[in-house]
């Protein structure tokens, strides 16, 4: 089974259990995730099955919007509420205004420290192992960016949020700064992605309808169509003998090309057979074949 489903996930469980769940709804085992959801974490969480697992490198880049909410009076190692706290609770009464005013120090670029429990590589391991072993890993602050940080309501002790982060960051490191920052101590209580890049909760199934729609033999039907995926490439139709010199490896003339760098190769309206770099004019070179 070929294609992109986006699922909800549900919280209490990693992205591998989800990818674990949908090799089985599915029966099929190459399955890949396009970005982890921390156990905690709900919300969007797409998957790539079959040979679209090869596109994954094209959607690395793609903005994730959040919901949630930060519990402000203590910090905990792993920046949210699965980890331990660090040091003692204190009571928070927060004002708005200034939990508005300190999240907007946060939007833009921002150079971030990433969560010393997260997959970061170190010396080929993920930082988080190094952490569950008593090592202090030696990460390495990254520039991302914040697109967009609203603070909703404050009750009490916590803030709710909305927010767009680039590629690569994390919400909870935020959290945890700007606990450090208004000298209280804070951590993310709760999160769920809305969206990633084009792909939004109105189109993710929850995971038992994904198991329900594989055991009925429907699941495919409710991938999203073929040429709505990575829409900043055209989407060009080759004919029988030009799909033939693709899966040889050789250059062809695309004549339909718009001027882009990247196009999608379809052999009638569903069959992705590659994606093509253009070489020169309209000649293209297969850059991932899937046929």
């Amino acid at each position: 089974m070929n294609g992109l489903l986006i699922v909800d996930k549900p919280g209490g469980m990693t992205s591998h259990d989800v990818v674990a769940r949908v090799r089985r709804a599915a029966g099929e085992q190459s399955v890949g995730h396009l970005g982890t959801l921390d156990p905690m974490a709900t919300g969007v969480l797409p998957l790539l099955l079959g040979k679209y697992t090869r596109l994954a490198q094209f959607f690395g880049t793609s903005a994730k919007t959040y919901t949630g909410a930060i519990r402000f009076g203590f910090a905990t190692d792993t920046y949210d509420a699965e980890g331990q706290a660090v040091g003692d609770p204190r009571s928070v009464v927060l004002a708005i205004d200034a939990v508005r005013a300190e999240a907007a120090k946060f939007t833009g670029e921002i150079e971030q420290m990433p969560p010393p429990f997260s997959a970061k590589k170190i010396d080929g391991k993920p930082a988080y192992k190094l952490a569950r072993a008593g090592k202090t890993p030696e990460l390495k602050p990254v520039r991302i960016t914040v697109d967009a940080f609203a603070i909703e309501r404050v009750e009490g002790n916590t803030a709710w949020f909305e927010m767009q982060i680039s590629a690569g960051g994390y919400v909870r490191a935020i959290a945890h700064a700007m606990g450090q920052a208004l000298g209280c101590g804070a951590h993310l209580s709760s999160l769920r992605r809305t969206a990633v890049g084009a792909f939004t909760l109105e189109q993710a199934l929850p995971l038992d309808e994904v198991e329900a729609l594989g055991a009925e033999g429907k699941l495919e039907e409710r991938m999203p169509h073929p040429r709505t995926l990575l829409p900043e490439m055209p989407a060009v139709t080759a004919d029988e003998q030009t799909v033939g010199r693709i899966r040889n490896g050789m250059q062809v003339n695309l004549p339909e090309y718009s001027g882009a760098a990247l196009v999608k190769i379809f052999e009638g309206q569903r069959e992705l057979v590659a994606v093509g770099r253009r070489v020169a004019g309209t000649l293209f070179q297969p850059f991932v074949v899937l046929v």
